[in-house]
């Protein structure tokens, strides 16, 4: 294991023992997806989810989102990033790789609530989450495609994490026609039957996110970027 992983993995485990730690550390993942249908949109992070102004997602992986951040105290630097209907342009301009999930709104880059840009105990909720949803390296737990942390150039503790949901194909800035979740609430456009899994399709796509190499701009004063 290499050290950045060990210093993660370390941090997890002092999570654990932290109170205010133990009860998201322990989480286990979602027993459940679905394949949400129902038209998407791209609006405004609620201020529920602490999160840098302007920032906006697909709405359908809000409900997750809200719930995640209940239980890791993380804030979001990018979400969405791409044209808007009004001709202007939200999030990280140019800095994601092409293909990236969040030219279609369906990924979010984190950092701890409490700015740090070292690899400290103010990042353990975030590597708790991490390793919550990827417990085992370019595995993810559904409904997570992506998961860029330690291990994964230009992100990991002290730098961001990446956080993507599957769904369909879709070409750059445009809606997908269907998305993963966890069922927290409400089955909006559920269209499978109740107590079974959905299962996502598997689908050939790009890229799912990372820091372009091309350019690295636009990194958060918070200390995320993607």
């Amino acid at each position: 294991m290499n050290p950045s992983r060990l210093i993660a993995t370390a941090i997890a485990l002092v999570a654990l023992l932290l109170p205010a730690g133990a009860g998201a550390a322990e989480l286990p993942p979602p027993a459940s997806t679905r394949l949400v249908y129902a038209p998407g949109k791209i609006v405004p992070i609620p201020a529920s989810i602490p999160h840098e102004a302007g920032d906006m997602v697909d709405k359908r992986i809000i409900p997750d989102l809200r719930w995640i951040a209940k239980r890791f105290p993380l804030y979001v630097t990018d979400g969405y990033s791409g044209p808007l209907p009004n001709g202007t342009h939200v999030g990280c301009d140019e800095c994601h790789t092409r293909g990236s999930d969040h030219y279609n709104g369906l990924a979010v880059d984190v950092v701890p609530i409490e700015p740090s840009s070292h690899c400290d105990s103010d990042w353990a909720a975030i590597t708790s989450l991490a390793l919550w949803a990827e417990p085992v390296q370019n595995e993810p737990v559904p409904p997570f495609r992506w998961v860029g942390y330690e291990g994964d150039a230009g992100h990991g503790c002290g730098n961001h994490l990446h956080l993507s949901w599957n769904h369909a194909p879709a070409a750059q800035f445009q809606l997908a026609e269907w998305v993963e979740v966890f069922p927290v609430g409400p089955a909006e456009g559920e269209t499978t039957p109740r107590g079974r899994r959905a299962r996502a399709p598997k689908v050939a796509q790009g890229p799912a996110g990372g820091i372009s190499q091309a350019k690295f701009g636009g990194l958060s004063p918070r200390g995320g970027g993607d």
